[in-house]
């Protein structure tokens, strides 16, 4: 006897009804379409009069009320019914019923737990109670707040000059980098109201009336901060706090003690721009050519308290000098995290054509290549090799 495969017979009644269509439009003389349709009619089984009813009838049955409750359509029903399932009794209780019904485990566990210590011999120990899903979990304990004098652990130092439109934003994501953080504007000269909106948002201002010059905000709020990290962000720059926690995180470890940005610039251009140049130069003269074209002048970056008393807050208005100072004097120096501040930064025309940026950063290199020839050798603390310069003479 051989066996039917199910696939097989199931496709031969399809070809078989299939055939029946054009047999039965040419015996009763219909379309193919109506003769379709009077297969399909034959091929679906037949619904038993009254099943519908039936089914009601059961599922009335099944949930029943319960002794001594007024039935729908009759006299109180005595008897017992069959426990109805939790899911559906969530649905059809009343409320007030399942607020006293859900607590019932908890009791007995609690209960249970409470008779098991009072009968444990004196000096056991009991088992720690194994956690349910309904019972919450105790609540995670944020870290310190504050150092032991009650002062910050972190400073955010934002120098600010007519940035109204993004110093809200800025503040924000500052005062999310951790826990414990003040965070310093220092209102360099603004006449759009900027130092009012940080007021507001929760900073602490400093205002001066007149402009300070380029990044010399940085000193000024290093002087005035109070935390163990200090963070170095801009005012027209808005960059979210989970890329600015990095540089403090790396500062609070003690993995390094100047936390630069890893972003070097463009060097895969045919003329490279001087700036980038004179990073690479600078880095490569303090026998850190691992660092390639960070530095200090790029933000954000972060300085540890001991390399702000080491390299001093005022070399901070020339970050090049403040980078100088960090590597020559021992500082811990690397580069954390990349962030393309290229395309953040916004070009400021009418600055640039009264006082280009790009001479200024230059002029601040060549500053701290001579505080590192002036304070080394006049050839920066490079050798002479083989050369006899006492032959040429």
């Amino acid at each position: 006897m051989t066996k039917r495969t199910p696939g097989l017979s199931i496709r031969a009644g399809v070809m078989r009804m299939r055939a029946s269509v054009p047999a039965l439009a040419k015996t009763a003389n219909m379309p193919a379409t109506a003769a379709k349709k009077a297969v399909r009619s034959r091929s679906k089984p037949k619904r038993r009069p009254g099943a519908r009813a039936t089914k009601i009838a059961a599922a009335n049955s099944r949930y029943a009320a319960k002794p001594g409750m007024p039935a729908a359509d009759g006299p109180a029903i005595a008897s017992s019914q069959r426990p109805m399932k939790r899911k559906t009794a969530a649905k059809t209780m009343p409320m007030r019923y399942q607020q006293a019904v859900q607590p019932l485990h908890r009791r007995k566990t609690k209960a249970a737990a409470a008779k098991a210590e009072a009968l444990a011999p004196a000096g056991f120990a009991l088992p720690p109670m194994r956690q349910e899903p309904w019972q919450e979990a105790p609540k995670a304990q944020l870290p310190a707040m504050e150092t032991a004098h009650g002062e910050p652990l972190v400073s955010v130092i934002i120098p600010v000059m007519n940035e109204r439109r993004t110093i809200g934003r800025v503040i924000r994501e500052a005062k999310r980098v951790h826990p414990s953080t003040e965070v310093i504007v220092v209102a360099n000269g603004s006449k759009d109201g900027s130092a009012a909106i940080a007021r507001s948002s929760g900073a602490r201002v400093i205002a001066y009336d007149e402009p300070l010059g380029h990044d010399v905000g940085r000193g000024v709020g290093a002087n005035a901060a109070k935390g163990k990290a200090l963070l170095f962000i801009d005012g027209d720059m808005v960059i979210p706090a989970a890329q600015l926690r990095p540089f403090v995180t790396s500062i609070l470890q003690g993995e390094t003690d100047v936390a630069l940005n890893d972003y070097s610039g463009p060097t895969d251009k045919h003329a490279v721009h001087s700036v980038v140049l004179a990073k690479h130069a600078l880095n490569a003269l303090l026998g850190r050519s691992d660092l390639k074209g960070t530095s200090m002048t790029a933000v954000p970056h972060a300085v540890s308290r001991r390399a702000l008393e080491m390299i001093g807050a005022e070399a901070l208005a020339v970050p090049p000098l403040a980078q100088a100072r960090a590597v020559r004097l021992g500082c811990k120096v690397g580069a954390v995290k990349h962030i393309n501040v290229g395309k953040l930064n916004l070009l400021r025309k009418k600055r640039e054509r009264t006082n280009p940026l790009e001479l200024l950063i230059v002029g601040d290199h060549l500053e701290a290549i001579d505080w590192l020839a002036r304070h080394s050798d006049e050839r920066g603390g490079y050798g002479d090799a083989e050369r006899k310069r006492e032959f040429a003479r």
